[in-house]
Formats: C-alpha cells, structure tokens, sequence
C-alpha cells in the first residue's frame, strides 16, 4: 500500500518530475553549444539539436514520462508487465520521430521494434537488445539511463530495496552497463530521501551498490562535491554527468532566510553553465531539486511554459507524479484526474475588484461571469473548473490554508509568485481572477503580496484589502507572511 505523505511530502514528490522538465528545458538551448556564462541566466527560449520549441522539453523528460505513465498506475516497476508497459512507452515515443535521440538509445529501441515485428515481450527484448549493444560496444555506460531515472524513486518510497531493483531494471531496458545501473540507483535513492526527508543526501544509495563497487562510487561523489563544477565536461559518460548534477547542487548556496527554495533555481542555472550535454545534466539536477525543494519553488513562468511529448504540460506531470506516490488513486476530492473539483465550503459568488488594481477580481471557487481572461489559483483545481468560466490562461499556485508551518515550506516564495503571476499576466493585458476556496486567507493573503509588489505599504494594502474583501479573515500564518519579505 501505499505511504501517506505529508503535505509538504506531496509537494516535494509533485516537484520531481516538474523539476526535472524545467531543468530540461533551460538545457536545451545550449545543448552542445555555447552555455550561459557565469554572470548570465539560462533560458528557456527553445531551439537546440531538435529546434525545439520555447518550454519544451528534449528526449530526457518525454523518457521519463513513458515511465511515469505507466508508475501513475500504482504498479511495482520491477515486474515484468511493468517493464513490459514502460518499454512499450519508449518505443511509442520512437515511433514518434523525435528530433533528439541518443545513439545508443535510438539503435536499442530501432533493433527491439525490429524484432518485436516477429513477436515476444517487449521489456525482454528491449533488455536483450541492450545487452547486445554493451557487449558490442564496452563504452556504453552513456547518461541515456540516468536522464530519466528519477520519475522511479515516486513508485517506491517505501522500499528502498525494491526501488533499487526498479531503478536497475528501467535502466537495463537500454543501457546494460553495469554503472549505468549504479547511477540511477544513486540517485533514486537519492530522490526518495529528498521526497520523505526534505534532504540532500547523494550519498544515501551507496550501500544499495554492489560491495565491490562502493568505493568507487565513494570517490566519484567526493570528486564531484568538491568541484569545480566545470571539470565535469563532457558529460556524456553517465558518471559524469551524475557528478556534473551533484556539483552544480552540491556547490550553488543555499539562500538564507524564507527564500532557501531560491536554491533550485541558482543550481538549475548552475547546472546548464557547465555546458555540453545541458538538457541532460540540468534535467538530472531538476529531479532531485524539485524532491527536496518542492513543486512550489517551481517559477510560475517555468511552470506554465513547460511542454513536449507527448503533447503534455507541467499539469500533466505534477498529476503524474502525484498518483504514483498515492498507488494510482486520486484523493478523496477526485483531484488531480477530475475536471473540476467539488467543494461544498459555503463562499460568495461575487467578485471584487483589487483596491489598487481593478484589473485584478478576487473571488472563490464560486465565482462566475467575471469576464476575467486569466486565472491565479490557490486551491486544486481541475482542468476545466467552474469558477474558469472561459479564461484561456490558468496559473496553479500550491498554497494551503493551514496554521502548520510545515504545509507550506516555502511560503515566502509561494507568496511572492502567486503575486508575480497575477503581475505578469496583468502585464500581458489579461484580466485575473485571484481565487481560493473561501477567500477567507489565500486569496486575501496573495492580494497584499500583490499590493506590496505593486510599491504600496503593506499595513496600507491590509488595510484596503479587509475593507474590500468582507471574507478576509484577517489573521493566519498565511496572512501575517504576506507582505513581509521585500
């Protein structure tokens, strides 16, 4: 069965593959090409080996999704019907044409198709044909297997053992290279730690390795952790590039104060400098970042720019992720597979306009016929929620209205974003509907974030926000954060 997570668990597990999308999709632009340098920001604007659209993400993460589809299902991904399921993934995504394929991964998937024309199991024959190329070919122990090995540590978190045998399992379907396999099983195991723990800790899996193996891979982490960062190039050689994502973790500060989460971003960018394989390495990093960081340190813009194979977005892999740790059941509510999430909390349907913005309607999941063209959202929602009522743009924030300090861990910055994500809408010309349920303390809470964003005295937006809002309840931990980090 599986674990009941807390909610800043959820939020750490939802971030996994969110994480490791948005590290994609900085990567790809500067993929074999010259990287950001040290005073410059990745990008996500697109173009690279597969002149991929801005957001998109490269083979790294439409990899990951075929096993996420198949971990959304709850199944135990060492049985054979599951390696069956997640091979047959791949060779979808094959099918596909995508403009960016490792060799080996491409002459692996192209032979079993070929051999599956005459029948058999494909996880068998995918891992058979595997084989054969390592035995051809003694340097294959490419990054091909731990790009998209993360999306493993979801569908069992609560058997370090078994996840172990997954993470080798999925690897060997293309790559049968024995530190291949160490690699993902490092950093599953590193993932899960993150997930239940809210720690770094690269290190957690080395006892899962074979005996003979440890010290090397003991070595191997510490040259990675003492750095430079910019010694791990090129990074194709999948050692490499798993020491290549523990240094630009390992070695980017963590911020001080509410915004540690910052981390993610710093070490993404971090990441991606290091250059050559950028998509792979950042896509690496991403993962574990976004197990120990959370979705809710993903940028608003990073989480609504992001999408690829095959024709999802950053919904579709927090939704993913998110069944996979739950067994493949959604909660009581039906989120995250319904359309639209029932909530029976008495709220207004009226919306009011923001004291120093009218452009800016707060309201609840009642709301209706309020013009607005986009919506910020502080509650789960679903794909198509009543309260949209025709808006074409639709941003979720991950913030709960709770006095638990540990439900919403990085409440500073959840703030700060919601509020840039109505401020960045506004400046595109939209319309915005600020909702949460009630509107008793999320949207309120955002409200005064935005009213500070906008250069007005917080006590003075506090003010006009009760006077506006009748729901507000005026007190909470969520309240008394707004506003209070500049």
């Amino acid at each position: 069965m599986a674990r009941r997570l807390t909610t800043a668990q959820h939020d750490r597990a939802a971030g996994v593959l969110l994480g490791q999308a948005c590290g994609d999709a900085l990567g790809v632009p500067y993929e074999f090409a010259r990287p950001p340098g040290a005073d410059e920001l990745a990008e996500m604007k697109g173009g690279g080996l597969g002149d991929f659209a801005p957001g998109e993400w490269s083979d790294d993460t439409a990899m990951a999704g075929a096993i996420a589809r198949v971990a959304a299902t709850g199944v135990d991904l060492t049985l054979p019907a599951s390696l069956d399921a997640v091979a047959d993934g791949f060779l979808e995504w094959h099918a596909s044409g995508p403009a960016d394929i490792g060799i080996q991964t491409s002459a692996v998937l192209g032979a079993t198709r070929r051999r599956l024309a005459g029948g058999g199991r494909p996880g068998s024959v995918m891992r058979e044909e595997a084989a054969r190329y390592a035995a051809r070919n003694p340097r294959s122990a490419g990054n091909g297997a731990l790009m998209r090995t993360a999306v493993v540590a979801l569908a069992h978190l609560d058997d370090r053992e078994r996840l172990a045998r997954a993470a080798r399992a999925v690897a060997e379907l293309t790559h049968a290279d024995p530190l291949a396999g160490d690699s993902c099983v490092l950093w599953c195991e590193a993932v899960r730690v993150a997930v239940l723990d809210g720690r770094l800790d690269v290190r957690a899996g080395l006892e899962l390795l074979p005996a003979d193996r440890r010290e090397q891979w003991t070595g191997l982490l510490g040259e990675a952790e003492a750095g430079p960062a910019s010694r791990f190039t090129p990074n194709g050689f999948t050692v490499t590039a798993l020491q290549a994502a523990v240094a630009a973790i390992s070695l980017t500060p963590v911020p001080d104060g509410p915004m540690s989460c910052l981390h993610l971003q710093d070490a993404l960018h971090a990441a991606v400098r290091i250059g050559d394989d950028t998509d792979t390495v950042a896509a690496i990093a991403g993962g574990l970042l976004g197990a120990r960081w959370g979705a809710s340190a993903v940028p608003w813009r990073w989480r609504r720019a992001v999408h690829g194979w095959p024709g999802r977005d950053g919904r579709d892999l927090v939704t993913n992720a998110c069944l996979a740790v739950a067994g493949g059941r959604a909660d009581p509510k039906g989120w995250p597979v319904v359309e639209d999430v029932a909530y029976d909390e008495p709220a207004s349907s009226r919306v009011v306009p923001h004291p120093f913005d009218e452009g800016v309607l707060l309201g609840t999941h009642r709301s209706r016929d309020h013009g607005a063209d986009a919506v910020v959202s502080m509650c789960r929602v679903g794909r198509d929620q009543a309260c949209f009522d025709g808006a074409d743009v639709v941003v979720e924030s991950r913030l709960m209205d709770s006095e638990d300090p540990a439900a919403n861990p990085n409440l500073a910055f959840t703030l700060r974003d919601a509020a840039d994500a109505v401020r960045g809408l506004r400046a595109e010309g939209k319309v915005v509907l600020l909702h949460c349920v009630a509107a008793q303390q999320r949207t309120p809470s955002v409200a005064v974030e935005y009213g500070v964003l906008l250069g007005h005295e917080v006590g003075e937006v506090r003010r006009a926000v009760v006077g506006a809002l009748r729901s507000t309840r005026g007190y909470g931990l969520v309240w008394d954060a707004a506003g209070a980090v500049l």
